[in-house]
């Protein structure tokens, strides 16, 4: 089925009826300002509950696997996270005036905290040596319970960072034009 796929795509980029560049510029260029925060729990694994537990109906990460994963050898001790914690897309591009819409389709709490830096969040042991950064404050920042959403309105033109205050690895960007 790959090979098919990848045939098709050949066949467009030599006949000029797609080029990578249009892929591109579809993807930091969408009129979709969706961000959805996911995760992979493994909602059976009883190690999850003492953290809030899983609330996915099907997830395959167990809390041991997380763990495995949160730190990289060859970064030491900087967060690399489990790769299934993530904003899906981590980029997008926004014209001024539209709203942006998150919303958590993991089985775990966020948050989605615009930050001056990217740093760590407020959960010690998932920051490794990272400082945290000053907007994650547990008291002040917008918990992302799972099913929920969150919209962010009025963004000023630049670039806009966003990250998790939980799970300091997942990271967006909303450029505002």
């Amino acid at each position: 089925m790959r090979s098919i796929v990848l045939g098709l795509v050949l066949v467009a980029l030599l006949s000029g009826s797609w080029t990578m560049m249009d892929h591109a510029f579809a993807q930091t260029k969408s009129n979709d300002n969706n961000i959805a925060v996911m995760d992979n729990c493994d909602p059976s694994d009883p190690a999850w509950a003492p953290t809030g537990g899983c609330l996915l109906q099907k997830g395959t990460v167990s809390f041991a696997e997380f763990g495995n994963l949160l730190f990289s050898p060859l970064a030491g001790t900087i967060p690399q996270g489990h790769p299934s914690w993530r904003n899906e897309p981590s980029y997008i591009s926004t014209p001024v005036g539209k709203t942006v819409r998150i919303t958590n389709l993991g089985g775990r709490g966020h948050t989605f905290t615009e930050v001056a830096n990217f740093g760590g969040g407020f959960v010690p042991g998932l920051n490794g040596s990272l400082v945290p950064a000053t907007e994650c404050n547990p008291a002040t920042v917008v918990f992302l319970a799972p099913g929920g959403t969150q919209q962010i309105d009025n963004l000023a033109p630049g670039t806009h960072k966003f990250q998790c205050c939980i799970h300091p690895w997942m990271h967006a960007a909303v450029e505002v034009e």
